[in-house]
């Protein structure tokens, strides 16, 4: 661009001097009108590349995510095609539910057996429990009549002695006593054994049981939603908008978590478009800039785009931790730019950016803003070159 604007100087100075010869073409003329134009380019390049710097390298990248499955099995079902779109939770591939189907009933079994397992141990808590009111009810029951059948023959031995009534009625009083303290041993014997069972079962057998049980149910659902988790994993999904390239799978194929080389790749459609800039020359951008950019697969069109941040960070500005001294020898030295995001707006947000595009572009920052004309010009003079394709073969 700057030959064209020594042309469009030029022309005018053969106008003034030779043309019209409006003034004399001596040394001090000749001395004036070549420095002017170098005086007049030298500044006004300085001023346009802060006003609007522009970038040689503008890349087009997209996410590309190596997709793997998450559990071993085998390949029933690829619905997917390489290089055809996908939306985001469509089917990928799917593998043999089977033996993740089998795990999980069995998980399930047990936890039914667990479970059956904690309700008898309750259920012979309740039992013991019963039995003990029963057992005491019992020896109440024969305490009471002990008490009655000890006051009747006490009452028949006084009217014995008396005369009032007959011996008989005293010794079957008696007998009857007899038989009743012989019922309330055999009922405090019986509430003692219930104790006794109960004392156990509660200290070291129905609790201890019912804990273990229940530890081991926890274990269970566990041990399940893992395998549930298994099984919904036979079924891999696309995580986005996109397409599958480097399809490797078919159905029959065996397929593992971490193999050498994933199972496919998937190259969202979320992109990130990017100018590299040296780092003195994005003092003045800033988000909500206008841009535009021309890339290699659209020879002469300006795609407009605003600017969406400045990446204030470069991959040589980190310096490894470790126990080893970083690398200070004679080498390549980094370039050391910054990145600058863009985004495609207007008419150009429905456009095709194939992934990997390059091209050029210029930010046209919020400073000197009557010489943003020339970046444009420049701009669209040299994306006119991208028609030319110059090689020999």
């Amino acid at each position: 661009m700057e030959i064209l604007l020594l042309l469009i100087y030029g022309f005018f100075a053969w106008l003034v001097f030779f043309k019209f010869k409006w003034l004399p073409w001596n040394i001090t003329s000749q001395v004036i009108t070549v420095t002017i134009p170098i005086i007049g380019i030298t500044v006004l390049i300085l001023f346009l590349n802060i006003a609007a710097p522009s970038s040689a390298d503008v890349r087009v990248m997209n996410y590309v995510l190596p997709i793997n499955p998450r559990v071993a099995g085998k390949v029933i079902e690829v619905p997917v095609e390489p290089n055809m779109p996908v939306k985001k939770g469509d089917v990928l591939f799917r593998l043999d539910p089977t033996p993740f189907e089998i795990q999980v009933r069995s998980f399930e079994a047990n936890i039914n057996a667990l479970q059956a397992q904690l309700l008898s141990a309750n259920a012979n808590q309740r039992n013991l429990s019963q039995q003990l009111k029963e057992a005491a009810s019992r020896k109440g029951v024969a305490t009471t009549q002990l008490a009655l059948a000890r006051k009747r023959a006490s009452e028949f031995q006084e009217l014995a002695q008396t005369g009032a009534g007959n011996r008989f009625d005293f010794e079957q009083a008696q007998t009857d006593v007899a038989r009743l303290e012989n019922d309330v041993q055999a009922a405090d014997a019986a509430v003692a054994q219930v104790q006794e069972k109960l004392a156990a079962k509660t200290s070291a057998g129905v609790q201890d049981e019912v804990a273990k049980v229940l530890a081991q149910i926890a274990q269970a659902e566990a041990q399940l939603a893992d395998a549930k988790w298994n099984l919904e994993q036979t079924v891999t999904y696309a995580p986005a908008d996109g397409t599958v390239v480097a399809l490797a799978l078919r159905p029959g194929v065996m397929t593992v978590p971490f193999p050498p080389v994933p199972a496919m790749s998937f190259i969202e459609n979320e992109q990130w478009v990017v100018a590299f800039f040296a780092q003195n020359e994005v003092r003045e951008v800033e988000a909500g800039n206008e841009a535009e950019i021309a890339l290699l697969t659209y020879p002469g069109r300006i795609i407009k785009c605003d600017v969406e941040a400045v990446i204030w960070a470069t991959a040589q500005g980190q310096l490894p931790i470790s126990g080893m001294l970083p690398n200070t020898g004679y080498g390549v030295a980094p370039d050391m730019r910054l990145a600058v995001k863009l985004r495609p707006v207007g008419k150009d947000v429905e456009l095709f950016l194939a992934p990997g595009a390059r091209g050029h572009g210029a930010v046209y920052t919020n400073t000197h803003r009557a010489i943003h004309i020339l970046r444009k010009v420049f701009l669209r003079v040299s994306t006119k070159l991208d028609w030319l394709i110059l090689k020999l073969h």
